[in-house]
Protein backbone atom coordinates (compact mmCIF):
# COMPACT_ATOMS: atom_id res chain seq x y z
CA UNK A 1 0.00 0.00 0.00
CA UNK A 2 0.93 3.64 -0.24
CA UNK A 3 1.57 5.84 2.56
CA UNK A 4 -1.65 7.35 3.80
CA UNK A 5 -0.13 11.03 3.39
CA UNK A 6 -0.70 13.82 6.47
CA UNK A 7 -2.56 16.37 4.38
CA UNK A 8 -1.07 18.78 7.06
CA UNK A 9 2.28 18.49 5.88
CA UNK A 10 3.47 21.36 4.17
CA UNK A 11 4.88 19.36 1.41
CA UNK A 12 1.38 17.72 0.38
CA UNK A 13 -0.33 21.47 1.26
CA UNK A 14 1.55 23.28 -1.34
CA UNK A 15 0.87 20.33 -3.86
CA UNK A 16 -3.30 20.35 -3.14
CA UNK A 17 -6.44 22.26 -3.26
CA UNK A 18 -7.98 19.78 -1.44
CA UNK A 19 -7.54 17.36 1.48
CA UNK A 20 -10.19 15.31 0.56
CA UNK A 21 -11.72 14.55 -3.26
CA UNK A 22 -15.26 12.29 -2.93
CA UNK A 23 -16.74 10.64 -5.63
CA UNK A 24 -19.83 8.95 -5.87
CA UNK A 25 -23.77 9.04 -4.95
CA UNK A 26 -25.35 12.23 -3.73
CA UNK A 27 -29.12 12.18 -3.65
CA UNK A 28 -32.51 13.97 -1.61
CA UNK A 29 -33.39 11.38 1.09
CA UNK A 30 -36.70 11.63 2.39
CA UNK A 31 -37.14 10.06 5.46
CA UNK A 32 -39.66 8.57 6.95
CA UNK A 33 -39.78 7.77 10.89
CA UNK A 34 -41.76 5.62 12.84
CA UNK A 35 -42.92 3.72 9.71
CA UNK A 36 -44.99 0.86 9.71
CA UNK A 37 -42.83 -2.94 8.59
CA UNK A 38 -45.82 -2.93 5.62
CA UNK A 39 -47.35 0.03 4.65
CA UNK A 40 -51.46 -0.76 3.23
CA UNK A 41 -52.02 -0.34 -0.23
CA UNK A 42 -55.61 0.18 -1.04
CA UNK A 43 -54.89 3.59 -1.09
CA UNK A 44 -54.86 3.86 2.78
CA UNK A 45 -53.60 6.62 4.44
CA UNK A 46 -51.30 6.16 7.64
CA UNK A 47 -50.23 8.93 10.00
CA UNK A 48 -45.97 8.65 10.64
CA UNK A 49 -44.78 10.34 13.71
CA UNK A 50 -42.25 12.37 11.65
CA UNK A 51 -40.77 13.01 8.15
CA UNK A 52 -37.99 14.83 6.27
CA UNK A 53 -36.33 15.89 3.21
CA UNK A 54 -32.60 15.80 3.55
CA UNK A 55 -29.43 15.50 1.78
CA UNK A 56 -28.41 11.60 1.29
CA UNK A 57 -26.11 9.35 -0.54
CA UNK A 58 -23.13 7.85 1.16
CA UNK A 59 -20.88 9.82 -0.65
CA UNK A 60 -22.57 13.58 0.12
CA UNK A 61 -23.06 12.58 3.33
CA UNK A 62 -19.31 11.66 3.41
CA UNK A 63 -18.38 14.78 2.29
CA UNK A 64 -20.55 16.74 4.06
CA UNK A 65 -19.22 15.46 7.53
CA UNK A 66 -15.57 15.71 6.17
CA UNK A 67 -15.88 19.66 5.60
CA UNK A 68 -17.20 20.22 8.98
CA UNK A 69 -14.65 18.36 10.54
CA UNK A 70 -12.33 21.02 8.84
CA UNK A 71 -11.29 19.18 5.24
CA UNK A 72 -10.60 21.00 2.54
CA UNK A 73 -13.57 18.77 -0.16
CA UNK A 74 -14.74 18.61 -3.29
CA UNK A 75 -17.31 15.97 -4.40
CA UNK A 76 -17.32 14.85 -7.81
CA UNK A 77 -20.98 12.96 -8.67
CA UNK A 78 -23.64 13.27 -11.03
CA UNK A 79 -27.38 15.25 -10.42
CA UNK A 80 -30.24 15.98 -12.95
CA UNK A 81 -30.72 19.61 -13.88
CA UNK A 82 -33.76 19.40 -11.87
CA UNK A 83 -35.05 20.76 -8.79
CA UNK A 84 -33.59 17.71 -6.77
CA UNK A 85 -30.18 18.15 -8.07
CA UNK A 86 -30.09 21.72 -7.31
CA UNK A 87 -31.49 20.78 -3.54
CA UNK A 88 -28.46 18.38 -3.81
CA UNK A 89 -25.37 20.96 -4.98
CA UNK A 90 -27.29 23.72 -2.49
CA UNK A 91 -26.56 21.70 0.26
CA UNK A 92 -23.10 20.57 0.05
CA UNK A 93 -21.99 24.18 -1.04
CA UNK A 94 -24.00 25.53 2.00
CA UNK A 95 -21.29 22.68 3.94
CA UNK A 96 -18.47 24.15 2.67
CA UNK A 97 -18.13 21.15 -0.48
CA UNK A 98 -16.30 22.55 -3.36
CA UNK A 99 -18.84 21.22 -6.47
CA UNK A 100 -17.54 22.10 -9.18
CA UNK A 101 -16.20 18.88 -10.75
CA UNK A 102 -20.18 17.67 -10.54
CA UNK A 103 -21.86 16.86 -13.85
CA UNK A 104 -25.36 18.26 -14.28
CA UNK A 105 -27.05 15.66 -16.65
CA UNK A 106 -30.14 17.37 -19.05
CA UNK A 107 -31.06 13.97 -19.83
CA UNK A 108 -31.75 12.16 -16.58
CA UNK A 109 -33.25 13.09 -13.26
CA UNK A 110 -31.60 12.69 -10.22
CA UNK A 111 -31.64 9.72 -8.03
CA UNK A 112 -34.06 10.06 -5.15
CA UNK A 113 -34.44 7.63 -1.99
CA UNK A 114 -37.13 6.79 0.61
CA UNK A 115 -36.10 5.83 4.16
CA UNK A 116 -38.30 4.20 5.88
CA UNK A 117 -37.11 3.77 9.71
CA UNK A 118 -38.42 2.00 12.24
CA UNK A 119 -36.66 1.93 15.31
CA UNK A 120 -32.67 1.40 14.74
CA UNK A 121 -34.20 -0.53 11.29
CA UNK A 122 -34.76 0.89 8.36
CA UNK A 123 -35.56 -0.18 4.44
CA UNK A 124 -34.57 1.82 1.31
CA UNK A 125 -36.41 2.50 -1.65
CA UNK A 126 -33.77 4.17 -4.27
CA UNK A 127 -34.91 5.51 -7.95
CA UNK A 128 -31.56 5.14 -9.22
CA UNK A 129 -31.67 8.46 -11.90
CA UNK A 130 -28.25 9.42 -12.06
CA UNK A 131 -26.72 7.30 -9.99
CA UNK A 132 -25.76 4.59 -12.48
CA UNK A 133 -24.56 7.52 -14.83
CA UNK A 134 -21.50 8.30 -13.61
CA UNK A 135 -18.17 7.26 -14.97
CA UNK A 136 -14.53 7.47 -13.92
CA UNK A 137 -14.13 9.51 -16.91
CA UNK A 138 -16.78 12.34 -15.06
CA UNK A 139 -13.95 12.71 -13.02
CA UNK A 140 -11.53 15.29 -14.38
CA UNK A 141 -7.70 14.16 -13.83
CA UNK A 142 -7.08 17.61 -13.00
CA UNK A 143 -9.40 17.27 -9.61
CA UNK A 144 -7.96 14.30 -8.78
CA UNK A 145 -4.51 15.62 -9.16
CA UNK A 146 -5.24 18.34 -6.84
CA UNK A 147 -6.55 16.07 -3.76
CA UNK A 148 -4.43 14.52 -1.19
CA UNK A 149 -6.90 11.59 -0.67
CA UNK A 150 -9.62 10.46 -3.05
CA UNK A 151 -12.49 8.22 -1.52
CA UNK A 152 -15.47 6.49 -3.54
CA UNK A 153 -18.56 5.42 -2.22
CA UNK A 154 -21.32 2.84 -3.13
CA UNK A 155 -19.43 0.55 -5.39
CA UNK A 156 -22.02 -1.38 -6.52
CA UNK A 157 -24.87 1.42 -7.09
CA UNK A 158 -22.30 2.83 -10.06
CA UNK A 159 -21.51 0.08 -12.27
CA UNK A 160 -19.92 2.73 -15.18
CA UNK A 161 -17.45 4.34 -12.08
CA UNK A 162 -16.51 0.70 -10.56
CA UNK A 163 -15.22 -0.22 -14.36
CA UNK A 164 -13.09 2.70 -14.29
CA UNK A 165 -12.09 2.59 -10.88
CA UNK A 166 -8.75 0.96 -10.75
CA UNK A 167 -7.76 2.86 -13.41
CA UNK A 168 -9.20 6.03 -11.53
CA UNK A 169 -7.14 4.82 -8.59
CA UNK A 170 -3.87 4.15 -9.92
CA UNK A 171 -4.25 7.92 -11.53
CA UNK A 172 -4.57 9.16 -7.85
CA UNK A 173 -1.77 7.25 -6.85
CA UNK A 174 0.70 8.38 -9.61
CA UNK A 175 -0.30 11.60 -8.61
CA UNK A 176 0.86 11.18 -4.97
CA UNK A 177 -2.93 10.96 -3.21
CA UNK A 178 -4.22 7.75 -1.09
CA UNK A 179 -7.40 6.31 -1.62
CA UNK A 180 -9.83 4.51 0.24
CA UNK A 181 -13.30 2.96 -1.11
CA UNK A 182 -16.99 2.07 1.06
CA UNK A 183 -18.48 -0.53 -1.02
CA UNK A 184 -21.63 -0.09 0.93
CA UNK A 185 -24.60 -2.41 0.13
CA UNK A 186 -24.75 -5.05 -3.01
CA UNK A 187 -28.35 -4.87 -4.29
CA UNK A 188 -27.47 -7.60 -6.39
CA UNK A 189 -26.15 -10.11 -3.94
CA UNK A 190 -22.89 -11.14 -5.62
CA UNK A 191 -19.79 -8.73 -4.18
CA UNK A 192 -18.32 -9.20 -7.21
CA UNK A 193 -15.52 -7.26 -8.93
CA UNK A 194 -12.98 -6.00 -6.77
CA UNK A 195 -9.75 -8.19 -7.34
CA UNK A 196 -8.61 -5.07 -9.12
CA UNK A 197 -9.37 -2.62 -7.14
CA UNK A 198 -8.68 -3.74 -3.56
CA UNK A 199 -4.96 -3.77 -4.47
CA UNK A 200 -4.87 0.43 -5.41
CA UNK A 201 -7.31 0.96 -2.26
CA UNK A 202 -5.35 2.16 0.51
CA UNK A 203 -8.42 1.94 3.27
CA UNK A 204 -11.37 -0.37 2.84
CA UNK A 205 -14.60 0.76 4.88
CA UNK A 206 -17.29 -1.88 5.05
CA UNK A 207 -19.48 -2.38 7.96
CA UNK A 208 -19.40 -6.01 9.38
CA UNK A 209 -22.02 -7.70 7.09
CA UNK A 210 -20.43 -6.13 4.29
CA UNK A 211 -16.81 -7.00 5.23
CA UNK A 212 -17.51 -11.01 5.04
CA UNK A 213 -19.72 -10.48 2.16
CA UNK A 214 -16.78 -9.02 0.09
CA UNK A 215 -13.92 -11.76 2.10
CA UNK A 216 -15.88 -14.78 1.78
CA UNK A 217 -15.41 -15.87 5.26
CA UNK A 218 -17.75 -15.75 8.45
CA UNK A 219 -15.73 -14.50 11.43
CA UNK A 220 -14.88 -10.96 11.74
CA UNK A 221 -11.86 -11.60 12.11
CA UNK A 222 -10.84 -13.67 9.95
CA UNK A 223 -12.49 -11.40 7.26
CA UNK A 224 -10.53 -8.48 8.47
CA UNK A 225 -7.55 -10.91 7.76
CA UNK A 226 -8.68 -11.81 4.78
CA UNK A 227 -9.27 -8.63 3.09
CA UNK A 228 -5.45 -7.12 4.60
CA UNK A 229 -4.38 -10.41 2.41
CA UNK A 230 -6.16 -8.86 -0.61
CA UNK A 231 -4.59 -5.53 -0.78
CA UNK A 232 -6.37 -3.26 1.12
CA UNK A 233 -6.53 -2.17 5.01
CA UNK A 234 -9.59 -3.02 6.21
CA UNK A 235 -11.60 -0.18 8.76
CA UNK A 236 -14.63 -2.14 9.69
CA UNK A 237 -17.91 -0.21 11.07
CA UNK A 238 -19.61 -3.00 13.88
CA UNK A 239 -21.98 -0.31 14.91
CA UNK A 240 -22.74 -1.39 18.91
CA UNK A 241 -19.52 -3.02 18.80
CA UNK A 242 -17.27 -0.03 17.67
CA UNK A 243 -14.64 -0.58 14.56
CA UNK A 244 -11.76 -3.33 14.34
CA UNK A 245 -8.90 -2.94 11.80
CA UNK A 246 -5.63 -4.51 11.64
CA UNK A 247 -1.97 -2.77 12.25
CA UNK A 248 1.36 -4.33 11.73
CA UNK A 249 -0.81 -8.06 11.72
CA UNK A 250 -2.30 -7.21 14.82
CA UNK A 251 -6.19 -6.51 14.99
CA UNK A 252 -6.96 -3.02 16.08
CA UNK A 253 -10.52 -2.59 17.78
CA UNK A 254 -11.98 0.90 19.40
CA UNK A 255 -14.90 0.32 21.65
CA UNK A 256 -18.44 1.79 20.85
CA UNK A 257 -19.44 5.16 22.71
CA UNK A 258 -22.60 4.80 24.26
CA UNK A 259 -25.73 6.96 22.55
CA UNK A 260 -29.33 7.53 22.43
CA UNK A 261 -30.03 7.18 18.93
CA UNK A 262 -32.66 9.49 16.96
CA UNK A 263 -31.65 8.12 13.82
CA UNK A 264 -28.95 6.24 12.47
CA UNK A 265 -28.83 7.43 8.70
CA UNK A 266 -25.38 8.48 7.25
CA UNK A 267 -23.69 7.19 10.58
CA UNK A 268 -21.53 5.11 8.69
CA UNK A 269 -20.72 7.59 6.74
CA UNK A 270 -20.26 10.13 9.33
CA UNK A 271 -17.31 7.44 10.85
CA UNK A 272 -15.89 7.05 7.42
CA UNK A 273 -15.46 11.24 7.55
CA UNK A 274 -14.24 10.96 10.98
CA UNK A 275 -11.95 8.15 9.64
CA UNK A 276 -10.18 9.70 6.99
CA UNK A 277 -9.97 13.54 9.02
CA UNK A 278 -8.15 11.87 11.35
CA UNK A 279 -5.62 9.93 8.91
CA UNK A 280 -5.24 13.06 7.08
CA UNK A 281 -3.85 14.87 10.11
CA UNK A 282 -1.55 12.30 10.86
CA UNK A 283 -3.34 10.52 13.75
CA UNK A 284 -2.03 6.81 14.50
CA UNK A 285 -5.05 4.38 13.33
CA UNK A 286 -5.65 3.37 16.46
CA UNK A 287 -6.78 7.16 17.19
CA UNK A 288 -8.21 7.38 13.77
CA UNK A 289 -10.75 4.47 15.22
CA UNK A 290 -11.73 6.61 17.90
CA UNK A 291 -12.61 9.28 16.40
CA UNK A 292 -14.39 7.76 13.52
CA UNK A 293 -16.39 5.93 16.38
CA UNK A 294 -17.25 8.81 17.73
CA UNK A 295 -18.34 10.69 14.74
CA UNK A 296 -20.34 7.96 13.68
CA UNK A 297 -21.90 8.08 17.17
CA UNK A 298 -22.16 11.80 17.37
CA UNK A 299 -24.30 12.13 14.06
CA UNK A 300 -26.94 9.74 15.36
CA UNK A 301 -28.48 12.61 17.71
CA UNK A 302 -30.35 13.81 14.87
CA UNK A 303 -32.65 12.60 12.28
CA UNK A 304 -30.68 12.18 8.68
CA UNK A 305 -27.05 12.01 7.85
CA UNK A 306 -25.82 15.32 8.26
CA UNK A 307 -27.70 17.27 10.90
CA UNK A 308 -25.79 16.35 14.08
CA UNK A 309 -22.42 15.52 12.05
CA UNK A 310 -19.41 17.15 14.91
CA UNK A 311 -17.18 19.67 14.57
CA UNK A 312 -13.70 18.59 14.74
CA UNK A 313 -13.47 19.76 18.34
CA UNK A 314 -16.64 17.75 19.31
CA UNK A 315 -14.82 14.44 17.38
CA UNK A 316 -12.27 14.39 19.84
CA UNK A 317 -13.82 15.96 23.65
Amino acid sequence: MTTFHNSWDRAVVSRTTFDLLVVGDANPDVIVSGAPRQPEFGQREQLVPAAGLVLGGSGAITAYGAARLGLRTAFAGRVGDDPAGAFVLDALRSGGVDVSGCVVDPAVPTAMTVILVDGDDRAILTASGTLDRLTAADVSLGLVERAAHVHVSSYFLQPLLAAGLPGLFRSARAAGASTSLDTNDDPAGKWAGLDEVLPVTDVLLPNEAEARAISGVPGIEDAVRALAAMGTLPVVKRGEHGALSLADGELVAAPARPAAVVDAVGAGDSFNAGLLAALLRGEPLRRALEVAVACGTLSTRAAGGTAAQPTWEEAIS
